[in-house]
């Protein structure tokens, strides 16, 4: 199935979360000057305009990012700055948010001459908007399932590792298949980060996922979860995010982080950290 579209939720709370992780983790590895291969499984079409019909269908950015930048004057953590930064750049001035990076523009941003990076799109109309994003930049666009494709390439020949995946999960066998391959990963690049997105919906079936990353063998995950203090009757009611092996502070920063927007005039949302997985 290859039905959804991110454009109808770019922006949302969710994206918060795991764009904020994401940033982070590449600021703080970035610390560092040894190259990177950054890996991201499910990119979409990198740029999404958060006035077009997709977006205004659901308004989803209204309650996320949206929030966020008319309240960024009030962050206190120096680690919302690279990301509103970039917002800034993308938007062309700091009045209201009308674009919007998807994932693959988080890595190009940050992207330095000595990392590389690989970009998986089966969707065949968010892999041709991608390959345009993309255009002449430092990266590689492969139109091929992710999961598959990321194996493929590990061990990297860079000395470090950072991986997204964040499939839709449109089919339930997506929890057990991220978790079997978050496990082959990890074996082959045992020292790598891993962001693993999944969204947690009142059927409950992210506890697949949940339940076989604590039965595998990889070893020191993070987790973090923020859940909808008002949420739907069905569907999604949180967005979950698993760090494996995140840098050294990196719980802690993101918890502050994260702390700042989760509130009634922003995302109105609840966190929750703790340890998945132990080191």
């Amino acid at each position: 199935m290859l039905s959804y579209l991110h454009a109808f939720h770019a922006g949302n709370y969710a994206d918060v979360q795991k764009h904020a992780a994401l940033t982070l983790a590449l600021a703080m590895m970035e610390a560092k000057s040894s190259a990177i291969a950054c890996f991201d499984t499910h990119a979409g079409s990198g740029l999404y305009e958060l006035d077009s019909d997709r977006a205004r269908k659901t308004a989803e950015a209204d309650r996320g990012i949206r929030r966020v930048w008319d309240h960024r004057d009030a962050l206190v953590s120096a680690d919302w700055q690279p990301l509103l930064e970039i917002l800034t750049t993308i938007n062309g001035h700091a009045g209201p948010l009308s674009r919007y990076a998807g994932s693959p523009e988080w890595f190009l941003r940050f992207l330095r001459a000595q990392d590389s990076l690989t970009l998986y799109e089966l969707h065949s109309s968010e892999g041709e908007q991608l390959s345009s994003v993309v255009g002449g930049r430092n990266a590689r666009v492969r139109r091929e399932d992710g999961l598959k494709g990321l194996l493929r390439a590990l061990p990297p020949k860079a000395p470090r590792l950072l991986a997204l995946v964040d499939p839709s999960y449109e089919i339930k066998e997506d929890y057990a298949a991220v978790a079997k391959t978050l496990e082959k990963a990890w074996r082959l690049c045992r020292h790598g980060v891993f962001l693993i997105w999944y969204p947690i919906l009142t059927e409950g079936h992210e506890r697949t996922l949940l339940e076989a990353v604590r039965a595998s063998t990889v070893r020191k995950v993070l987790r973090n979860e923020l859940r909808l203090v008002n949420p739907p009757v069905r569907g999604m009611i949180g967005t979950g995010l698993l760090v494996v092996n995140p840098p050294w502070q990196f719980p802690e920063r993101l918890e502050t982080m994260l702390g700042e927007v989760c509130k009634s005039d922003l995302l109105d949302t609840t966190m929750t950290q703790d340890w998945l997985v132990p080191e």
